[in-house]
């Protein structure tokens, strides 16, 4: 069964990364699969319609859910983040307060990998960041903020 939902998933981000201009070769290339299985994708075969309706609603679950579940089937962090940034369609703001102390455990709990540390303080990159909340759960001293956002533009800030 694990097969057949991340098979639902690799569809839903083939059709996703379709709408946004990628052909069959950048898709392939990203999702790493053959271009076949990728036409077969967008033209809607090979793949059950059950799996593509699991993989909704794995895709419908809360960030960190679809996030964690995600990783558990692919056992990549690539490929989920790819996934994962594909098909979520929030933007997050993301702050760090001045509390921070550095420590670095935002930054290895972070799977989609939008924290580093910039002079012994976290900076978070909110186009990576998928909402999940996990790195100010781990916060020893609660100085993360992440908040849904309006809107689907690039918000990263370099």
């Amino acid at each position: 069964m694990p097969k057949h939902i991340i098979s639902g998933l690799k569809y839903l981000t083939a059709v996703e990364l379709r709408k946004k201009g990628h052909n069959q070769r950048d898709i392939a290339a990203e999702l790493d699969m053959d271009r076949s299985t990728v036409s077969h994708y967008l033209n809607g075969r090979n793949v059950s319609w059950n799996s593509i309706e699991i993989a909704e609603v794995i895709k419908n679950t809360c960030p960190k859910d679809f996030l964690t579940i995600t990783y558990a089937l692919f056992k990549d962090k690539d490929k989920t983040r790819t996934i994962i940034k594909t098909c979520l369609d929030k933007k997050y703001d993301c702050k760090v307060k001045n509390s921070c102390i550095g420590c670095g455990i935002c930054v290895d709990a972070c799977m989609m990998n939008s924290i580093v540390l910039d002079d012994l303080k976290a900076r978070i990159d909110p186009y990576w960041c998928c909402g999940c909340l996990i790195c100010g759960e781990m916060c020893p001293t609660n100085s993360i903020e992440i908040m849904e956002v309006e809107g689907n533009g690039d918000n990263r800030n370099d």
